[in-house]
């Protein structure tokens, strides 16, 4: 898994800047509670998408397990931030009219045991708001996506249907969902290269070592091999909690 300490320094200027977390955080409002007052983000980084959680009466506090996140986010939420591994949040049950997690549980191998941690903190008519298939929304029909097709598997940790029945499991029902878009996370076929010699592909994709080597040189050789594909889209689910 990425070193999220020491990117934190650089993380915004590599993921996308501020209208990536403008997109994200309007989706988020979208699937919100008009009531919803008190907002808990887990997994909120440096806080660029929390910050902009905005709208009358609702309160965000942010969370997240590495300690060079959570300094960068501090200043920007208002100090409202609490270093916390989103399977033991340390915040009372029933706490908070929504709870957030963009772009958190694909990277999670207990990722449905955030949902159940997330569906504690809720109210009664309370929302999880949670992006689902993240790495299906990198799949946007380019000839990296022809290349890295053989090497698909099922099972992503984000898996939308596993969520759904997490969630469920959890006293969640589906409540609304919506999309936006990545802006400025096009791949380029020398950077999935990079993330095959690294070993950081998704959750969703696996490369063998004997297979690995081919691969990296089919992906050099593609056309424009630094150009950025088109941004990917992602999914965002609504879950309320009915009782």
């Amino acid at each position: 898994m990425l070193d999220y300490d020491g990117e934190a320094a650089r993380y915004d200027a590599t993921r996308g800047g501020v209208p990536r977390a403008r997109a994200a955080a309007e989706a988020v409002l979208r699937l919100l509670p008009a009531s919803a007052g008190d907002l808990l983000d887990v997994g909120c980084g440096t806080g660029l998408v929390p910050e902009r959680l905005r709208r009358p009466g609702l309160r965000v506090v942010g969370a997240d397990a590495s300690a060079g996140m959570t300094a960068v986010a501090a200043p920007r939420l208002g100090g409202r931030v609490v270093r916390a591994d989103g399977l033991r949040l340390p915040f009372a049950a029933r706490s908070f009219d929504a709870v957030c997690a963009v772009w958190l549980l694909h990277l999670l191998p207990r990722a449905a045991d955030v949902v159940s941690e997330a569906a504690r903190l809720l109210r009664p008519g309370g929302v999880l708001v949670t992006t689902v298939d993240k790495d299906a929304g990198h799949d946007v029909g380019s000839d990296i996506d022809a290349l890295l097709a053989p090497y698909r598997v099922s099972g992503a940790r984000d898996a939308a249907d596993a969520i759904t029945a997490r969630a469920a499991r959890a006293g969640l029902r589906p409540a609304g969902e919506t999309a936006f878009t990545g802006y400025g996370q096009g791949r380029t076929p020398l950077g999935v290269a990079a993330d095959v010699r690294a070993g950081r592909l998704p959750s969703a994709v696996r490369v063998t070592d004997d297979a690995a080597g081919r691969l990296i040189g089919l992906l050099a050789a593609l056309p424009d091999p630094r150009g950025a594909r088109r941004d990917p889209v992602y999914r965002l689910m609504a879950f309320e909690r009915t009782t």
